[in-house]
């Protein structure tokens, strides 16, 4: 059912330094900030041959990302993001096997302007889990 890698996200307090560190230190293709009120969050994305980095910066004090960096100061990974070739399939075959979808379960568009969905980590060996639409 999932398909390739999207991308692999990684939290940060500080999302211009952890771009800096992709682009001078790695040598990465890195694009601006993009600012995501909807998911309470600054995105920056590192482009790399087979897939992508996502860096998560907190946009507001409500953000997940915050309360992420709350638990894990220095920041890192926090969740895989997978392709799938129909969101409300992948969704309905989620709760059919007994996965928690987090929020309402209604697919969101996210950070590449497709829809997205988020399984809660307790089913998924303690990682967060997205689905994007192919």
């Amino acid at each position: 059912m999932i398909g390739r890698l999207n991308h692999v996200a990684i939290a940060t307090g500080d999302i211009r330094k952890a771009a800096a560190v992709y682009r001078d230190v790695l040598g990465a293709t890195v694009s601006e900030p993009v600012a995501l009120p909807d998911h309470g969050v600054t995105t920056v994305f590192v482009e790399l041959p087979n897939t992508k980095i996502e860096l998560l910066e907190p946009l507001g004090e409500n953000s997940p990302i915050a309360n992420f960096l709350k638990k894990n100061p220095s920041g890192g990974m926090h969740h895989v993001c997978y392709e799938v070739d129909d969101i409300y399939a992948a969704r309905d075959r989620m709760r059919a096997a007994g996965a928690t979808i987090t929020g309402s379960g209604e697919p969101r568009i996210g950070a590449h302007g497709k829809p997205v969905l988020f399984l809660h980590p307790k089913d998924f060996v303690g990682t967060l889990v997205e689905l994007e639409q192919a």
